[in-house]
């Protein structure tokens, strides 16, 4: 199972980097020098901060929902090249946050969490493993 969760997470990651390489494309935001990932480490964590231009967020698909009282949809959660599950919040337009979650349970498309950010909290449920590969620093071709 561990070795298949590093495959996911090698194979996300190398599609993120295709993704927001636009694979030789030229984008506006390429055109201005902007990235269109800036990763940032946050201090005394091992997660980063992900900005995304609005041109990777429409690329890439980005979609997000708000977490329900205890569940968060199945979408948003994924596990990392440790195994460890994950979901990536959206504090503002264009940025993103790995946090942990802990799943008591998952059924359909819904998971119940025992633990991970409050009711409310914005988290993105299409594109994560884009986001992944994008801090984890995947490049594409």
């Amino acid at each position: 199972m561990r070795h298949r969760n590093r495959w996911a997470a090698w194979a996300a990651g190398t599609l993120a980097g295709l993704a927001l390489a636009g694979c030789g494309a030229t984008t506006a935001a390429d055109t201005k020098g902007e990235d269109p990932a800036k990763v940032e480490p946050i201090p005394g964590s091992e997660v980063s901060k992900v900005t995304l231009t609005q041109d990777a967020v429409d690329r890439l698909g980005i979609k997000t929902e708000p977490i329900g009282a205890s569940t968060i949809p199945l979408s948003a959660v994924f596990y990392d090249k440790d195994g460890k599950t994950w979901t990536f919040t959206n504090p503002e337009p264009g940025v993103y946050l790995r946090q942990p979650v802990t799943l008591a349970s998952a059924t359909g498309a819904v998971a119940t969490l025992q633990s991970g950010p409050p009711p409310g909290t914005v988290v993105v449920t299409v594109g994560g493993a884009e986001l992944l590969g994008a801090e984890y620093g995947v490049e594409g071709g």
